[in-house]
Order: C-alpha cells, then sequence, then structure tokens
C-alpha cells in the first residue's frame, strides 16, 4: 500500500513541476525524475528498473499536464499550430526509439546521462544561451531529422523536450513567447509517444512493483498529475506577466544541484 507521505510527495511535486513547466516551458521532467527517485530510495518501489520507472512515469504526466499547459498557452496565441503538426511525426518516432534505447541501458548510465542532460540545461539557463536568430524553419526532412533528435533525447530523458526545442526555434527566428507556447504543444506528441512506449516495452515484467503498467507507476502518475495539470495553467499565465530572468538564474542553480546529486546518486 502507497503511504499517505509519498501520496503527499506525490501531490506536492506535481505543484512545483507544473508551475514551473507553464511558467519557463522546462522543469517538468528534469524535476519530476530525480525527486521519484529521491521518494523511491527508502522504499523498494523502485528495485531494478527505477529509472526507467521514473522516466515513463515523467512522461506520463507530462501528457497530462501539457494539455492544461497547452490550452493556457493557444488562449494567449502562443502556439505556431503549423509548426507542432510539422515537427510531430518526427518526435513521434524519435520518441519511440529513445524508449526503446532507454530500456535497455543500465541505472547507472541513464542516471549518468540525466545528470550531464541536467547540469547543461542549468548552464543554458543561467547563462542565457540561446542561438541567434538567422534562419527561417527547415523544410520536411530538415523539421522530420530535428523532431526525432528532439524526441530520442527527451524520450531517454523523461521530458517534454522545451530545453531543446525552444533554443531550436528560436534559432528559426520564432518569437520566444511563441516558441515556448509552440514548445509545450510539441512536448504533447513527445509525451504520448514516449509514454506508450514505456508502458508497451515495460509490459509484463515482473521485477516492476504492483500498481505499475509497464514502466508507468500508477500512484506516482495519478499523484503528480492531479495537482500539475491544476498548476500548470498558472504558471503559463505568471510566464506572461513577470520577467522570468532572475527566477530562470534560480532555477538554474537548483537544477544543477539536481543534476550534481543524480551524478552522485
Amino acid at each position: 500500500m502507497v503511504g499517505l507521505e509519498i501520496l503527499l510527495a506525490y501531490y506536492l511535486l506535481g505543484v512545483f513541476a507544473g508551475t514551473m513547466a507553464g511558467l519557463l516551458g522546462v522543469g517538468g521532467g528534469l524535476i519530476i525524475v530525480p525527486a521519484l527517485i529521491a521518494i523511491w530510495q527508502p522504499t523498494a518501489i523502485g528495485g531494478t528498473y527505477e529509472m526507467q520507472l521514473a522516466i515513463g512515469t515523467s512522461l506520463a504526466t507530462i501528457v497530462l499536464t501539457s494539455v492544461s499547459s497547452v490550452r493556457a498557452h493557444h488562449l494567449r496565441g502562443g502556439v505556431q499550430w503549423e509548426t507542432v503538426w510539422r515537427l510531430t511525426p518526427g518526435v513521434v518516432l524519435g520518441a519511440w526509439l529513445g524508449a526503446a534505447m532507454a530500456t535497455q541501458m543500465s541505472g547507472e548510465i541513464l542516471k549518468s546521462i540525466f545528470g550531464v542532460f541536467e547540469l547543461l540545461v542549468a548552464a543554458q539557463m543561467a547563462f542565457a544561451v540561446r542561438p541567434a536568430p538567422h534562419r527561417a524553419l527547415p523544410g520536411r526532412a530538415g523539421m522530420a531529422l530535428a523532431g526525432s533528435g528532439i524526441g530520442a533525447v527527451s524520450a531517454i530523458i523523461g521530458i517534454g523536450g522545451g530545453t531543446m526545442t525552444v533554443p531550436f526555434l528560436t534559432w528559426c527566428n520564432v518569437a520566444i513567447h511563441k516558441a515556448v507556447g509552440t514548445s509545450a504543444a510539441c512536448g504533447l506528441p513527445i509525451a504520448i509517444g514516449g509514454a506508450i512506449s514505456y508502458l508497451v516495452l515495460g509490459w509484463g515484467n515482473t521485477a516492476l512493483p504492483s500498481w505499475s503498467a509497464g514502466f508507468v507507476y500508477g500512484p506516482a502518475l495519478a499523484g503528480i498529475a492531479v495537482t500539475s495539470m491544476l498548476f500548470a495553467p498558472l504558471g503559463a499565465a505568471l510566464a506572461h506577466r513577470l520577467s522570468t530572468v532572475i527566477l530562470k538564474r534560480a532555477f538554474a542553480g537548483f537544477l544543477a544541484l539536481l543534476g550534481i546529486w543524480m551524478l552522485l546518486t
């Protein structure tokens, strides 16, 4: 049985991850995966497939969070839907490939990959690294290639891809608010493709805990999704009202600590 303390931790995690994802366009999976590892370590929930379970669960929560976040950005005219449709085939294929690769890796390798990626994201946010816009969006082949790369890395890490999609779109002359909203919309097919892949690839694995559907842990999914869906629109609304420069730097420091912790765990 899931303890009340663990359920409360899932709810609080959803509040924080949902708000940050809506506010900054990143942060959902970057917070959820290490937080789930921390929550599960004193218990026997994670086991041998702790990382795969955390990543699959993170992607499943992003499916629900994205619906709420995308609606909020859409109502504010922040989503370029044509761009979303052009990226979707690539990100779905990439998400499936990334999940297939991750399920064959050891937990130690996945933790190292996650930790390094989180440190890179922290540096990107802290120093406001953003490619200079100097070109238009590529053609069909270029969009498919970009989407596949974004989808694959996102599924290996357990994120919605905002840390890669936003820089790619701004590099292609998309305004930052449009880039954030469009990135949030692209996170939905990434999360759906990745979550389904983790569910199918882990189905029937007897080493996984009860209440799991493949590499998706039901109690964590339910607890995080409830509050993250409620708070993602709040974050999206704040993104259109606040200057987030200082907040991004503070959040970057937090991500750096999470990345170091994952590398040392």
